[in-house]
């Protein structure tokens, strides 16, 4: 299992309220962001870990440096860090495409906060599913409603993938922001960068219009962190979640 984190955003609105990290290395209960992620995939058979991110941001590439001397937990990781200053998140996974066009992936972004034990059952429903042929992905999704703009995700009885939408009527979920994709989903985000497309949103909506086979999963409490208050909101659910 090969895993991608996007972390090109600086954190903009948490600089305003005061927070002095950028997003990758803002810290949770004493881990950074981007070394619980880290963690959490190397917990679950992360073959490599490719992680995009911003040029600009001071200390991140250092901070990647030392994850992949000394690893996390006593473990080694296979990290490909790779530099890019992207418009969008679709671009930001366009730029480390090329490391994941050979195996089933799971990408995030860095702020995404999660149960690990319930991304463990995801995970092993993504590996069940592919192994199976039964999907060609596997979306993981919530009924937690925290995003200022969220994407719908509308399902059939049996957690089919049918629309993803701006607007939530009639819809039970919201995208969680975890992806698990068959390696031919690159050849779907290769047509949408060529034809000018943007946003993650609109790749998720070509899969379906190719073809793809997307299930969703509902991966329980799901949250970004956009804010300042996000960060206490986060360090009183992973206590809650351990």
């Amino acid at each position: 299992m090969k895993y991608a984190i996007i972390a090109g955003g600086e954190g903009s609105r948490l600089a305003q309220e005061g927070v002095k990290d950028v997003k990758p290395l803002v810290a949770i209960n004493g881990e950074r962001l981007i070394d619980r992620l880290v963690r959490v995939f190397t917990d679950n058979g992360a073959e490599s870990i490719v992680i995009v991110y911003r040029d600009s941001m001071q200390g991140v590439a250092r901070h990647l440096e030392t994850l992949q001397h000394d690893g996390i937990g006593g473990k080694h990781v296979d990290i490909d860090a790779v530099e890019a200053h992207t418009p969008s998140s679709m671009h930001s996974l366009f730029a480390m495409s090329g490391q994941l066009k050979d195996a089933p992936f799971c990408l995030t972004t860095v702020d995404t906060v999660f149960s690990e034990a319930a991304f463990k059952g995801y995970i092993d429903a993504f590996t069940a599913a592919v192994s199976s042929g039964t999907a060609d992905g596997l979306m993981a999704v919530t009924d937690y409603i925290d995003d200022e703009r969220p994407l719908y995700v509308a399902t059939d009885d049996g957690m089919n993938i049918t629309g993803f939408l701006d607007e939530g009527e009639g819809c039970r979920y919201v995208s969680a922001g975890i992806y698990g994709l068959k390696p031919e989903a690159i050849e779907v985000l290769d047509d949408c960068i060529r034809r000018g497309e943007s946003r993650m949103r609109n790749f998720q909506r070509a899969l379906l219009r190719s073809g793809f086979r997307l299930k969703a999963y509902n991966i329980g409490k799901a949250f970004d962190i956009d804010h300042a208050a996000d960060i206490a909101k986060a360090e009183h659910f992973m206590r809650e979640t351990i």
